[in-house]
């Protein structure tokens, strides 16, 4: 067979190129949204939040402080520690909340015997039928949830405890080498009985620290109970519909953090949290006498963020100083240790804390 000229030799495949290992190629992304005005988005949803409390309290009878606090921590992406006895509706408070905002929900039972990897997840050996070949493949846990209800907390060793320390600060889980982000928003509701201490685990400080509230769940007044039972439910969720979007609470949460806080007001918050510490050169006579360890910077801080995200659900756009002194007592109840000289004069921690709010002037003396 003789050769073709060039021009008749028939067209091959086209040659394969492979670009070098270190090469980045460019995928072409739809461009950003154009940022939204702050004040535009908080005066947009800022109706939207008594609907919400109206819709949590179909289910919940009383408690409005307690639901308040709790959507606050969540649109300034805090987590909440309640504590109350049992039967005082926490775990339908948390379930009620999740359900109002079509966020995904997660309940944890803490018990003794409960392992780290029972939360996080972990994994496991599995064969694939087509191939033959084994391999490990990682199946997600209970952490893995936008909104995650850890039901008594307390009753499960520190080294369990400690498995939400990564996923409460940083919303991460790390199983076997490899991060795993978890999805937004995420917030974490612990509860804690106080009256049975027998076979618990007090929380490590270090845990206590990365809650923003500790909201105390108190019993109904007569006539909150006489409700309670007359509206009884086995099926109490069912009366709850979704009022916000997860869109539209996540461009609810960024223009909360837009939110100004004028120099006077992180003056005030930063001079009450340094009130708090007994070694401070000019700390009170009764906090050296009733205090062990006050409260550390990160208290000031969620001071601030707590009161942006009380002043955008209340339609104003600036924290103020009577922000700060309304969620002093949720911000630092539980980052407060006593002495046993508190103890033994019958001072609580919010007795502390409503003496230290009268005492600190909310006007900085030069």
């Amino acid at each position: 067979m003789k050769d073709l000229p060039p021009e008749a030799t028939p067209p091959g495949p086209p040659p394969l190129i492979v670009p070098p290992a270190n090469l980045v190629v460019a995928v072409p992304t739809r461009p950003p949204p154009a940022p939204l005005d702050p004040v535009a988005v908080i005066e947009q949803i800022r109706p939207k939040i008594p609907r919400l409390l109206q819709e949590i309290g179909k289910v919940i009878v009383g408690q409005e402080d307690v639901i308040a606090a709790a959507i606050n921590a969540l649109f300034c992406r805090g987590h909440c520690l309640l504590v109350g006895v049992p039967g005082l509706a926490k775990t339908l408070l948390v379930h009620a909340l999740a359900r109002s905002l079509e966020l995904s929900f997660s309940r944890i039972q803490f018990t003794p015997d409960l392992m780290p990897s029972d939360i996080t997840g972990t994994e496991i050996l599995e064969n694939d039928p087509a191939t033959g070949h084994r391999r490990f493949v990682f199946t997600r846990g209970p952490v893995f949830a936008q909104i995650l209800l850890a039901d008594e907390i307390n009753r499960t060793p520190p080294k369990t405890q400690s498995a939400l320390l990564e996923a409460m600060q940083e919303k991460t889980v790390t199983v076997a080498g490899k991060v795993y982000r978890l999805e937004e928003p995420f917030m974490v509701l612990a509860t804690q009985n106080p009256i049975e201490q027998e076979g618990t685990y007090p929380l490590p400080e270090a845990q206590l620290d990365r809650f923003l509230f500790e909201l105390l769940v108190d019993y109904p007044t007569l006539q909150q109970e006489k409700h309670i039972v007359e509206q009884h439910s086995f099926a109490p969720l069912d009366k709850i519909k979704p009022v916000l979007t997860c869109d539209e609470l996540l461009r609810f949460r960024d223009a909360i953090a837009k939110v100004p806080a004028p120099s006077n007001v992180i003056d005030y918050a930063v001079r009450l949290v340094r009130a708090t510490r007994p070694n401070a050169g000019d700390s009170f006579d009764y906090i050296r006498r009733w205090i062990r360890w006050g409260a550390s910077p990160r208290a000031s801080q969620h001071l601030i963020m707590a009161g942006r995200s009380r002043a955008a659900c209340e339609g104003r756009f600036n924290v103020s100083c009577e922000d700060v002194a309304a969620l002093a007592p949720l911000v630092l109840r539980h980052r407060l240790i006593r002495t046993f000289q508190a103890d033994a004069e019958g001072k609580t921690t919010d007795d502390i804390i409503a003496q230290l709010l009268r005492d600190v002037p909310r006007d900085s003396i030069k």
